[in-house]
């Protein structure tokens, strides 16, 4: 087996950590505002399909199977999470004044404990840790209940 593979997959997760960071610090660009009667619908639904979004992208990403190549393990982990760091950060990106609520609480909930998943899982922290699976169990709870608001 080549000996590049392990370090080129390091640097595609780093690059592409490295662009998710730039994508969360770069200031968003201004967005024509919807009617003032249909903007609660039309932020509900663009949080909504930013969510199915990430809950797909994080689903793929989570239950990729690398085989036993040492390398795709390690490659797999890596898009795993990025789907969930990219993701929290894409879910905040999607919402506004205008989101509901109760929806926008849900999200940043869930959006935040992503973040920790993913920060946790970067530091080597397995997901049989007592507290990691905790905060699986909350990410998954905070999941449904948004798939519950966006119904």
């Amino acid at each position: 087996m080549p000996r590049w593979i392990a370090p080129t997959a390091l640097l595609v997760s780093l690059i592409a950590a490295a662009a998710a960071g730039w994508a969360l610090l770069k200031p968003s660009p201004p967005a024509a505002a919807p009617a003032p009667e249909s903007q609660g619908v039309y932020t509900k639904a663009t949080t909504c399909s930013a969510f199915q979004t990430v809950s797909t992208a994080v689903s793929l990403q989570t239950h990729g199977d690398p085989g036993a190549d040492p390398a795709a393990i390690q490659g797999v982990a890596a898009n795993a999470r990025l789907a969930m760091s990219a993701g929290a950060t894409y879910l905040l990106a999607h919402l506004d004044s205008a989101t509901p609520a109760d929806l926008a609480e849900a999200v940043r909930t869930f959006a935040s404990g992503l973040q920790d998943i993913s920060m946790y899982a970067l530091a080597g922290v397995p997901n049989s840790d007592e507290q990691q699976s905790a905060r699986l169990r909350d990410a998954e709870a905070a999941n449904n209940r948004i798939a519950e608001l966006c119904k």
